[in-house]
C-alpha cells in the first residue's frame, strides 16, 4: 500500500470516528471531547504532512528534518490516539455510535503504525544502506 492510500485511508478513519462519535449520545462528556480533539488535531496533521508531500515543500523547506518531523508526529498521534480509542471503548456503554468511533479509532492507530513503520523504513534504512554503499 503507498504513502499516500496510507493517509488517506487513516483520515477517512479518523474522520468516520469523530463523526460516530459526535452524533452519538455521550454519557462521560470528558472520555469523548478528549476523543474528539485527538482525532482532529490528528486529521489535521495528517493532512498538513501530506499537503507538504504533494506540493513537494519539503524541499524548499531544508532547515527541517522532515522524515523526523513525520516520524514523530505519527509517533506521537498513534500513542495519543490510542489512549483516546481505549477511553473511549471503555466509555461506550454498548451505545453503537460510541463503540463504532473508538472502532475506527483502534483502526486508525493501526494504520498510524504502519505509517510509522514506513517511515522509519524510508528515512532509516534507506539512509543507512546509501551510507554504507
Amino acid at each position: 500500500m503507498s504513502h499516500g492510500a496510507r493517509v488517506i485511508r487513516t483520515g477517512i478513519s479518523l474522520l468516520i470516528g469523530f463523526i460516530s462519535v459526535n452524533n452519538s449520545p455521550w454519557t462521560d462528556y470528558s472520555a469523548y471531547s478528549y476523543f474528539q480533539i485527538v482525532t482532529m488535531c490528528d486529521l489535521v496533521m495528517i493532512l498538513f504532512f501530506y499537503i507538504i508531500h504533494i506540493f513537494r515543500i519539503y524541499r524548499k523547506l531544508t532547515c527541517v528534518s522532515w522524515p523526523l518531523a513525520e516520524f514523530l508526529h505519527y509517533l506521537i498521534g498513534t500513542i495519543l490516539l490510542l489512549i483516546a480509542s481505549i477511553v473511549a471503548a471503555s466509555k461506550s456503554y454498548n451505545l453503537s455510535g460510541l463503540v463504532a468511533g473508538a472502532t475506527f479509532g483502534f483502526l486508525a492507530t493501526i494504520l498510524c503504525v504502519l505509517s510509522i513503520w514506513s517511515s522509519y523504513k524510508v528515512s532509516c534504512i534507506t539512509q543507512s544502506t546509501n551510507a554504507s554503499v
